[in-house]
C-alpha cells in the first residue's frame, strides 16, 4: 500500500513539473523582412505591439537580399546582414521601453516599434 501511494506521488510530481515546465517556455516572436517593402513583428498572428518584460525567441526570416532586420532597444542591438536571405534566430531579454526595428537600407518606409511593460 505504501509503496503503491508513493509511485502515485512520483508520477504526479512528475506531472505537475511537466506542466511547470511547458508553462514556462520561452515565447517566439516571428519577424519578417520582405519580399517587397515591408516588414513585420508577430507573436502568432498578431502584430506585436505590447509585450511583458522577459526572455524571447526571435526567428527573423529575410526574404530579400536588399534588406535586413534591426531591433534595436534597452540592452538589444541585434541584425541581418543586407544582402542575407535565410532565418536567423536570436534569444533576448527585453526590458521596460520602447524597441524600433528597421531595415537599415530603407528606414522611412520599413520601420514598426513596439513598448515593454
Amino acid at each position: 500500500m505504501f509503496r503503491t501511494r508513493l509511485a502515485l506521488v512520483a508520477v504526479l510530481g512528475a506531472a505537475l513539473v511537466a506542466v511547470a515546465s511547458a508553462s514556462a517556455a520561452t515565447p517566439t516572436l516571428n519577424g519578417v523582412d520582405g519580399p517587397g517593402f515591408t516588414i513585420t513583428l508577430k507573436k502568432g498572428k498578431t502584430k506585436v505591439k505590447t509585450l511583458k518584460a522577459g526572455k524571447y525567441k526571435i526567428v527573423v526570416k529575410d526574404l530579400s537580399s536588399i534588406h535586413n532586420f534591426h531591433l534595436t532597444g534597452p540592452g538589444v542591438n541585434k541584425k541581418t546582414g543586407v544582402g542575407a536571405v535565410g532565418t536567423s534566430t536570436w534569444t533576448v531579454t527585453l526590458k521596460k521601453g520602447t524597441y524600433k526595428y528597421v531595415c537599415d537600407p530603407h528606414i522611412p518606409i520599413m520601420k514598426g516599434s513596439f513598448k515593454v511593460g
